[in-house]
């Protein structure tokens, strides 16, 4: 049986395309996935969210894993790489987790060995999972061989103290490897700071969800198009207090949500979603009631 939010372009492996001044920005999808619908909005009562995220009989809601590959001309850029090859038997069963993101590099032409930069917002599994290859022998190795990775200091840390809140969302095959073969730089980049990846493209300190959560800004053209990560998951979380069980500090994230807000809809930022796999991106409006909406598709 199939799940209540699927649709028929449900499997496609390329998520969608758009340009961004001169950047080409292409969206690759690692598979859908299946989280708990409670979990994904938090004290937010199901009779609200389930308008917008229909649940299946379990309570789960469809997810997207959305890698952006962005060509500028002289980098090729990945943001994100998925949930990865290395849960475990429940956690994938759990999931569902479809491990697809290889493929979608092949259906969109993207040699994994073009990719010379790898940025990841934040180091849960499901966000960096395919920084890092298994293969059957046990082996783990860099899925992008090329690439320099880019992660914060403070994400590694964080998840080497495997703590109970959120223990399970970090797995160090999927950055120890290359911390150690120095392929990743960890960045230490505050809240509100910006550092600069490669020209045009640039990360900057939204905490709440983890401390240290980075969203990635790209300009190009006088244009402005930011992956907000999990501080805004999907569209169905615009809401500036729709946020999730995950998140480590709630409050946080609703005061970084107006501070993205005050600057992304005015300057119209086009907004990338990480876990949104029927809405990629799109642009932000408030709407007559002062709420976040989307704005138009893309």
């Amino acid at each position: 049986m199939s799940h209540p939010a699927e649709r028929a372009d449900t499997g496609e492996l390329v998520r969608g395309r758009t340009t961004l001044g001169e950047f080409e920005l292409t969206v690759l999808s690692d598979g859908s996935y299946f989280l708990d619908g409670g979990a994904m909005f938090g004290v937010v009562p199901k009779p609200m969210w389930e308008k917008r995220a229909p649940a299946d009989a379990l309570n789960r809601i469809l997810l997207g894993l959305n890698t952006v590959v962005v060509r500028t001309g002289k980098h090729t850029v990945a943001i994100e790489t998925g949930i990865g090859n290395k849960l475990s038997e429940k956690l994938r069963a759990i999931h569902e987790a479809k491990e697809q993101l290889p493929q979608a590099f092949a259906a969109a032409g993207i040699r994994p060995e073009e990719v010379d930069v790898v940025i990841n917002s934040h180091l849960h599994f499901d966000h960096c999972g395919w920084n890092t290859t298994k293969l059957p022998d046990g082996r783990v190795i860099p899925t992008f061989p090329n690439a320099r990775y880019f992660a914060h200091r403070g994400e590694v840390e964080h998840g080497h103290l495997q703590m109970e809140r959120d223990a399970v969302s970090y797995i160090s095959d999927n950055y120890d490897p290359l911390i150690k073969s120095g392929q990743m730089t960890l960045l230490d980049t505050k809240p509100g700071e910006v550092t600069e990846i490669v020209p045009g493209i640039s990360v900057e300190g939204y905490p709440g969800h983890t401390s240290q959560l980075l969203a990635v800004h790209l300009d190009s053209g006088g244009k402005r198009a930011c992956y907000i990560s999990d501080l805004i998951p999907t569209s169905a979380h615009l809401d500036i207090t729709w946020v999730m069980g995950y998140d480590l500090d709630p409050l946080t994230c609703i005061e970084q949500r107006k501070r993205f807000y005050r600057r992304a809809i005015p300057e119209e930022w086009l907004v990338l979603f990480t876990h949104d796999h029927r809405t990629p991106f799109g642009y932000v409006e408030m709407n007559e009631k002062g709420k976040p909406v989307m704005k138009r598709q893309v």
